[in-house]
């Protein structure tokens, strides 16, 4: 089982990146087997992400997955065929111990963070817990968060920064909360991509900004962050999640390099 420890072994960043959600097989294995070996390449400490279902969606007839076991299967598969951690999010108590049997690390969305039965449901499979930073919440709230799954016996525990809600359709990200955060004794993760979006659109499909994942991944490097998140995808304009706000896959291998160098000059 990964634990913190296995994450910060190298002097690079970590990263966390796949698709918002899993399509089919077919993808999740391609995007897998990019990432891997750019990150094997680079030596980046490497976690696959991918939903197994969106729960939080727009709109009725958004797409949510393609079924629980078969896109949680499909989770492990990418972990044996490539050897590497998983990651995937949980929205209800029920979820933590049926996701804990194919991943190795839940990850509690941002709308949920405040959920004490689901951060204890997620404590107790023993499993690493990514807590998202809520849009509504200060840095320093989520030093209560953090406790709830400490106090409940699980000292594996991430913190991610996504951006702060700003009006009605937008996110805004103070990096000061990544020390403000780091200092609760927790890696802070920025989550680049979906500090992007530009949520409530009256479409009902949310934006995004991707023309500056660059910038908002080279600033959360150069404060310090101790891992980044990264949704991305072959063709985020055919992508069935997110799509608005994820980086194209090829563009990966140079950002990653371009971050690295950041993260060895801070140093």
């Amino acid at each position: 089982m990964i634990t913190i420890k296995d994450l910060s072994k190298s002097d690079n960043f970590f990263l966390m990146a796949g698709p918002c959600v899993i399509e089919g097989e077919d993808m999740a294995l391609r995007i897998a087997e990019k990432i891997a070996g750019i990150t094997t390449k680079l030596n980046i400490p490497y976690i696959f992400k991918g939903s197994y279902r969106k729960a939080n969606r727009s709109r009725l007839d958004s797409f949510t997955g393609i079924g629980d076991e078969k896109a949680l299967k499909i989770l492990r598969k990418v972990s044996e065929t490539f050897h590497i951690p998983t990651v995937t999010d949980i929205h209800e108590t029920s979820e933590a111990a049926m996701a804990a049997e194919y991943v190795d690390v839940l990850q509690i969305p941002a709308f949920l963070c405040r959920q004490t039965d689901l951060l204890v449901a997620a404590a107790e499979t023993g499993k690493i817990v990514n807590i998202k930073k809520g849009q509504f919440l200060s840095p320093g709230a989520m030093q209560f968060a953090a406790q709830k799954v400490v106090d409940a016996g699980n000292n594996n525990v991430m913190l991610t920064e996504r951006g702060t809600t700003f009006g009605y359709t937008d996110l805004v990200v103070d990096y000061r909360g990544i020390p403000q955060m780091q200092e609760f004794g927790f890696p802070v993760i920025m989550d680049v991509t979906h500090s992007l979006q530009q949520p409530n659109q009256t479409s009902g499909v949310t934006g995004g900004m991707p023309a500056l994942i660059e910038t908002i991944a080279k600033a959360a490097i150069a404060v310090g962050a101790d891992g980044l998140f990264i949704e991305t995808h072959p063709e985020p304009s055919k992508a069935k999640s997110d799509g608005a706000n994820m980086l194209q896959l090829d563009l990966l291998e140079e950002l990653l390099t371009k971050l690295i160098r950041i993260r060895e000059a801070i140093k």
